[in-house]
C-alpha cells in the first residue's frame, strides 16, 4: 500500500471505516463542591454538546481531509 506524502493525497483516497459508532456527550457546567458520598465533583450542568466518537470520529476526520468515506458500523 502506498503512503500519503501530504494531506492533499486524501482527496484521491476511498476508505471503508468499520467499527463502533459512538456519540460522545459532553456536559459543561460549574463545580461547587465535592460529593460527601464519593470523591467526585457535583456539577451544575449548563449545557450539553455532542460529537462523533469511535469509528464515526475516524470517518469524520478522514472526510475533513478530503477522503471519500464509506462507514459501516453498529
Amino acid at each position: 500500500m502506498q503512503g500519503f506524502e501530504d494531506h492533499r493525497s486524501f482527496s484521491k483516497a476511498r476508505v471503508l471505516v468499520v467499527g463502533d459508532l459512538i456519540l460522545d456527550e459532553y456536559i459543561w457546567g460549574n463545580v461547587e463542591r465535592i460529593s460527601p458520598e464519593a470523591p467526585v465533583p457535583v456539577v451544575w450542568a449548563d449545557k450539553k454538546t455532542y460529537a462523533p466518537g469511535g469509528s464515526a470520529n475516524v470517518a469524520h476526520n478522514l472526510r475533513a481531509l478530503g477522503a471519500k468515506v464509506t462507514l459501516a458500523g453498529w
